[in-house]
């Protein structure tokens, strides 16, 4: 899974999340596999465990994070 689709799908859940903590409607979730999850009000930890998986998928070695910023090349002779 490519580093856009992982943050596609995060903002996504983030989104849900944030609806289904103000007490919006049921929402449905269709991933790339066709795979439909529908969280409610009674499963938001399962939505919230899946928004925790999406963000260790960015950080845990993938090409989402950024390689960290070096320092200046220095010759010593």
């Amino acid at each position: 899974m490519s580093c856009t689709d992982i943050q596609a799908k995060l903002a996504e859940a983030e989104k849900v999340y944030h609806e289904l903590m103000l007490g919006l409607s049921v929402r449905v979730f269709v991933d790339q596999n066709g795979e439909r999850v529908e969280y409610t009000a009674a499963n938001k930890q399962a939505l919230l465990s899946y928004i925790n998986q999406l963000r260790s998928q960015m950080t845990d070695g993938s090409t989402c994070v950024a390689p960290a910023a070096r320092g200046p090349i220095r010759f010593t002779f």
